[in-house]
């Protein structure tokens, strides 16, 4: 990371894990990465919000989700900075990475309720996938967010089973 990026903030953001009635992961593919790689729902919390309603609100822009109920607010914050090739880029060159809160949420609605269709579309394709693939699907640099949060969603499963 050059000099002039080591001191910026990490941007307050949110993560969604959300699960099928199979216990499946919803994963999509993004519009700004012609790769293979696959993400949940995540972005920004807005100056005054809380942690929650800024997982909801993200939750519904990006993929016009709403039916959902809230199983638990994962335990801790999960960093990631961005790659050199992004700094100074991504979110007008102001944060050098994020610091997330993550929830696990269910999916009570049916597959076709889902549209990544949105007014400010950020996904190509969605599938939903199973817990252990996530880290398989995921861009390198986030890699250790996800299995950090496929570690807590497993042990919260296993808890609940």
């Amino acid at each position: 990371m050059e000099e002039k990026f080591t001191n910026l903030p990490l941007r307050s953001g949110v993560g969604i894990a959300v699960i099928n009635k199979r216990n499946k992961i919803f994963v999509a593919k993004r519009i700004d990465n012609p790769k293979n790689f696959w993400q949940m729902p995540q972005g920004g919390v807005d100056d005054g919000e809380d942690f929650l309603t800024a997982a909801y609100r993200e939750l519904e822009e990006e993929t016009s989700i709403k039916n959902v109920e809230l199983i638990c607010e994962l335990d801790g914050f999960v960093n990631y900075n961005l790659p050199d090739q992004l700094l100074g880029i991504i979110w007008k060159g102001k944060y050098k990475g994020q610091r997330q809160k993550w929830f696990l949420m269910r999916y009570l609605g049916e597959d076709h309720e889902i549209n990544i269709q949105t007014k400010k579309p950020e996904f190509l394709d969605w599938k939903w996938v199973d817990l252990q693939e996530i880290t398989k699907l995921v861009v390198d640099f986030k890699f250790h967010v996800y299995k950090e949060v496929q570690e807590k969603i497993k042990k919260i499963l296993i808890n609940r089973s």
